[in-house]
C-alpha cells in the first residue's frame, strides 16, 4: 500500500509549483480512497505545502495555513494537511466544514512573536470572568460562528510561545480556542504547554474531545457554556491548574449552562511540566511543607454564572493532583450529576470537594444558586493529604441538597492533632472555592457543613498514620443517614461529631447502634 507520506515526496505534481491546486488535492483524495487511507477517506485534501508553508520551524507558516483553510473553506469544505516537519505558526482561523490533520512527526510550534498573533476583541462583560475566557482572538487557533470543524491525527501542537497570564495580552494564550459553535471534533493530538488553556470552548454544542494528551503549564481544557459534550479516553497533565474543566461563565453576555456531558476513560495528573509526554513522570515540584501541591483534577467551576446540568463522569484516575471539586459559587445551578468508578492516588488536597457559595461574580442581583442531586460511587482514594479531609459545604440559608455517596473508600496520610479537631472554620461564603479556603478541618474524613439529604452507603475511610481528629463532623445538617458507613479512629477520639444535625438515622453502622435521632443540638460516637 502506497503511504500518503512518501506519495507526497516522490511526485512533483504534488508539489507547490503545479498549476492547479484544486485538482492535485482532488487526486490526492482520489488516490486516498483507492488505497484506503481510513483518516481523510474521499475527503478534498489541501496539503498546507501547496500553499508556501515550509517545515523548518524557523519561517512563519501562518498565512500559508490560513490560505489553505480558505481555500478548503471556499471549495465547500475539506481537509487541510499537514505534512511531517515543524511549522512555525501565529494565529490559525478555523472555518466552517473544515478539518485540519496532523500527519504522524508534523508538530505545530507556537511562535513568540507577539505581531504573529491577533489582537484580543473586546468585550463588554470581561469583569465579569478572567482575561483569558473573555476574549478569543488571542489564540494559536480560534473560530466563531462555525460549524462541522475537526482537528485531528496524531502530531503535535507545541505552545513554547503561549502566554500563561494576561500580562502580554498580545500574544496567544490559547491553542484552541472555539466559540459559538457546532459539530467539533478534537482526536488523538497531542499538546505540549498549552498556554492558558490547551482546548477552550465556549458555547460550543455537540463536541466530541478523544484520545487527546495533554501536558500543559496551565488548564488543560476548559469546556464554557457548552452542551452535548463528549470526552473520552483522554489524558491531561496540569500541574498548575486545572485538567478537565466545566466552567460557565458570562463571557458570551448571557447565561448559559453546561448540559448533557460525559468525562469517561480518562486519566488526570500533575507531574513536571512536559514529563508526560516524554514518559519520565517525575515529580520534583510541590515539595515545601506549606505547598498547595499539583493541581490537574477534573472540576467544575469556579467560573458558575451559568449552571452544570445533566452529567455523568466514570472510570478515571487521578494521579498526583487534586481531588474531585464540584463548586458553583457565582448563581448557576449545579445538579444532575452522577461520578462512578474513580481511582484517585497521591492526592494533594480533598478528594472531594462540594461548594455552594455566594460570590457572585455575575450580573447585579443574580441570586445564590443550587448545588443538589449528586451521586457519587466506588471512588476509591489513596494516600489523600491530610489538611483538608472531604468537604461538602453549603452557606447559611442555602444547603447543598440531595447527596448521596456509595462505596467510598479513602485512606488519608494521617497525623492530624487535638488541636485542629477543635478549629472551627470560617463560612467565608464569598470567597474563591478551593479546600484551602476553610484552612485546616476539624475532620480527618469528611466534613459537612449546611447539607439537606445526605446518604453514606458503604463508606470506608481511614489512615495511614495515627490521625486525632473524627472521622466524620456534621455541622447544620438534615436528613442525614449512615449505612455501613465506618472510620478508623485513635483511642479516646470520636468517630463521629453531630452539631445541630435533625433527621439523623444510622444502620448496620460499626461505631454506633442503629439510632434515629430527631434533633441533635451536639453529640459524639
Amino acid at each position: 500500500m502506497v503511504s500518503y507520506t512518501s506519495f507526497h515526496l516522490k511526485h512533483p505534481w504534488c508539489m507547490p509549483n503545479h498549476k492547479s491546486t484544486h485538482m492535485k488535492a482532488t487526486l490526492i483524495s482520489i488516490l486516498f480512497t483507492a488505497v484506503g487511507f481510513p483518516a481523510l477517506g474521499a475527503s478534498v485534501v489541501f496539503n498546507i505545502t501547496q500553499y508556501g508553508a515550509v517545515g523548518d520551524g524557523k519561517n512563519l507558516t501562518s498565512a500559508a495555513i490560513n490560505n489553505a483553510i480558505d481555500a478548503a473553506s471556499s471549495a465547500g469544505g475539506g481537509t487541510v494537511y499537514f505534512p511531517a516537519g515543524t511549522w512555525l505558526c501565529g494565529s490559525i482561523h478555523l472555518k466552517s466544514n473544515v478539518t485540519l490533520f496532523l500527519e504522524q512527526g508534523s508538530t505545530i510550534l507556537v511562535t513568540d512573536d507577539p505581531e504573529a498573533y491577533d489582537a484580543p476583541e473586546p468585550n463588554d462583560w470581561e469583569h465579569f470572568q478572567d482575561f483569558g475566557h473573555s476574549h478569543f482572538h488571542n489564540s494559536l487557533m480560534w473560530g466563531a460562528g462555525l460549524e462541522n470543524v475537526a482537528i485531528e491525527g496524531p502530531g503535535r501542537i507545541y505552545g513554547k510561545g503561549l502566554t500563561r497570564s494576561e500580562k502580554q495580552p498580545r500574544l496567544g494564550n490559547k491553542a484552541i480556542c472555539l466559540k459559538l459553535s457546532r459539530n467539533v471534533t478534537i482526536k488523538d493530538i497531542s499538546i505540549l504547554q498549552g498556554g492558558w488553556f490547551g482546548i477552550l470552548a465556549t458555547g460550543v454544542d455537540n463536541l466530541t474531545i478523544d484520545n487527546v494528551k495533554i501536558d500543559t503549564n496551565r488548564d488543560g481544557m476548559d469546556i464554557d457554556a457548552c452542551r452535548n459534550v463528549h470526552i473520552s479516553n483522554c489524558s491531561v497533565n496540569s500541574p498548575y491548574d486545572d485538567g478537565i474543566c466545566l466552567k460557565a461563565d458570562y463571557s458570551l453576555g448571557f447565561f448559559r449552562d453546561v448540559e448533557n456531558v460525559t468525562i469517561t476513560n480518562c486519566h488526570v495528573t500533575g507531574f513536571d511540566p512536559g514529563t508526560f509526554l516524554d514518559g519520565t513522570y517525575q515529580r520534583t515540584l510541590f515539595h515545601e511543607p506549606n505547598s498547595s501541591g499539583p493541581t490537574g483534577r477534573i472540576k467544575f467551576g469556579t467560573e458558575s454564572s451559568g449552571g452544570f446540568k445533566q452529567i455523568a463522569i466514570s472510570n478515571s484516575v487521578f494521579e498526583y493532583c487534586r481531588g474531585l471539586a464540584l463548586e458553583t459559587v457565582d448563581g448557576g445551578q449545579l445538579e444532575d450529576v452522577t461520578i462512578s468508578n474513580i481511582v484517585m492516588h497521591d492526592i494533594a488536597n480533598s478528594p472531594i470537594f462540594l461548594r455552594l457559595g455566594s460570590r457572585l461574580r455575575s450580573p447585579k442581583n443574580t441570586p445564590v444558586g443550587e448545588l443538589r442531586r449528586i451521586s457519587i460511587s466506588n471512588f476509591t482514594v489513596y494516600n489523600a493529604d491530610p489538611r483538608f479531609g472531604s468537604i461538602i459545604s453549603g452557606i447559611p440559608g442555602h444547603d447543598i441538597q440531595d447527596v448521596k455517596l456509595s462505596n467510598i473508600r479513602i485512606y488519608y496520610r494521617g497525623g492530624g492533632t487535638k488541636g485542629q479537631a477543635a478549629l472551627n472554620p470560617a463560612e467565608n461564603e464569598t470567597m474563591y472555592p478551593e479546600p484551602r479556603m476553610f484552612g485546616d478541618i476539624p475532620a480527618y474524613g469528611f466534613f459537612i457543613r449546611h447539607v439537606t439529604g445526605l446518604q453514606l452507603n458503604d463508606v470506608q475511610v481511614s489512615y495511614l498514620n495515627e490521625d486525632f481528629r473524627p472521622a466524620f463532623l456534621l455541622e447544620h445538617v438534615s436528613g442525614v443517614k449512615f449505612d455501613n458507613a465506618t472510620g478508623q479512629h485513635a483511642a479516646g477520639i470520636p468517630t463521629i461529631v453531630l452539631k445541630d444535625v435533625d433527621d439523623f438515622r444510622a444502620h448496620d453502622t460499626p461505631f454506633v447502634q442503629d439510632t434515629e435521632l430527631k434533633s441533635v443540638k451536639e453529640r459524639q460516637f
